[in-house]
């Protein structure tokens, strides 16, 4: 059974040190770089669907986390307020009312919504060193989070278009959603008393399910503080369900925090706000791929995308040329010398890299390239300048697929099991 934890530590992706924390790991340079692929591909996602990025302090006072309801609500997974000249300043637990000063810190106007707001931003929950597990449950988190403000006619559409982003994230990653969830308030929590906004968040979200024709489960005793919201929920490799992805409907926060938009008719009205995350944290999200993959990632996630072998050290010069140019198309590309071993054995040590390509003399007096798939396919020898071509398009492309051969091309089931 493959658990992240073990293989994040034996492919150096992160650990973890007492020193530092419980709660707290630390990326490697291989798992920084699938992290860092991560974020700008989401990032792309954003600015093409009409996202603006913002950065927010990781630190507010008190008093916002008051005015947002989260002092009310969530201060049992906060950390205590920090004395600072006099005033108390608290570690975020959530982007949300940074953004909603955001949007307040300017006029609005009906024509300049929807307004998309996304952030790859920190926050910090107090979990309890039991509940504590590799990235899974985290102390520091790094966020996908975006809050769209709309008008209440542009709200289903814009719910929609989320989970539409959402759906697309998981093919280009290769995971699937275990199921949808309807997270609804159940008794006895901490929920904000807005009977009739509940009303209408829930039935906004349940026809938006049924209109897309995606099957869901009502759960209560899920829902967000403020308001009701669809969870995207995976499973990891031991059966344990959670969820990755998010969009929440708030009528609430808008009205604490007096937002307004000036509209058609030049009078004030009360815009909507959607929380929405495509990935989740960031740290939950590579959790979910270590085990989705066992470390054999979609090749634009690999840490190395590219090793080259060359059979001897006449060949090296080869290699060292073409890393160079598969650099300058952007592409993660290694020299796995003969100093290292027997090509058998540097092919092995190479099993979990998406291409190999094999250097003998013919290759590199043709200028060619004898590629190897990670799923075992052999190719024909390549002119080089092909070769590169076609594994920076399907980088570039987000594709789980590992080759193109018939530009149809095989299907994700091309990762390695």
């Amino acid at each position: 059974m493959r658990d992240h934890r073990e293989l994040g530590r034996e492919l150096d992706l992160f650990d973890t040190d007492s020193l530092i924390g419980a709660g707290l790991p630390y990326w490697l340079p291989d798992g920084a770089v699938v992290r860092h692929a991560l974020e700008e591909y989401v990032r792309t996602a954003e600015r093409r669907a009409g996202y603006q990025h913002v950065y927010s302090p990781v630190l507010g006072k008190r008093e916002l986390y008051e005015l947002s309801g989260h002092w009310a609500h969530y201060r049992d997974d906060m950390f205590p307020a920090m004395d600072v000249g006099g005033e108390q300043f608290v570690l975020r637990p959530s982007l949300c009312p940074h953004h909603a000063v955001i949007y307040r810190s300017r006029p609005r106007s009906y024509r300049q919504l929807p307004l998309r707001m996304a952030e790859l931003g920190g926050m910090y929950r107090a979990e309890l060193s039991g509940v504590l597990g590799g990235l899974t449950r985290v102390r520091a988190i790094q966020l996908n989070d975006a809050h769209v403000f709309c008008t209440p006619e542009q709200l289903a559409d814009e719910v929609r278009a989320a989970l539409a982003m959402i759906r697309r994230a998981y093919d280009a990653l290769g995971i699937s959603p275990a199921r949808y969830r309807l997270s609804l308030p159940g008794p006895g929590g901490k929920y904000v008393a807005a009977p009739e906004l509940w009303r209408r968040s829930t039935a906004l979200l349940t026809e938006v399910l049924e209109h897309a024709g995606l099957p869901y489960e009502a759960a209560e005793g899920e829902a967000a503080f403020y308001g009701p919201k669809i969870d995207v929920q995976v499973t990891d490799a031991a059966g344990r369900e959670s969820t990755l992805s998010t969009v929440q409907v708030d009528f609430h926060q808008p009205e604490r925090f007096d937002l307004r938009y000036i509209g058609a008719d030049g009078a004030k009205h009360r815009p909507v706000m959607i929380h929405r995350s495509v990935i989740g944290s960031v740290e939950r999200a590579v959790a979910q791929l270590i085990e989705e993959h066992g470390g054999a990632f979609p090749a634009w996630l690999a840490p190395t995308q590219l090793v080259l072998l060359p059979v001897t050290e006449a060949e090296s010069p080869y290699a060292e040329s073409l890393a160079r140019d598969g650099r300058a198309r952007g592409l993660r590309v290694e020299v796995a010398e003969p100093g290292r071993g027997s090509l058998g054995a540097r092919i092995r040590q190479a099993r979990l890299v998406p291409y190999q390509g094999v250097l003998g003399a013919r290759e590199a007096a043709d200028a060619q390239v004898s590629a190897r798939l990670r799923d075992g396919r052999r190719l024909p020898p390549l002119p080089a300048a092909e070769a590169l071509a076609r594994i920076q398009a399907l980088v570039d492309a987000h594709s789980t697929r590992l080759w193109d051969d018939d530009r149809a091309g095989p299907t994700a089931t091309d990762r390695e099991e």
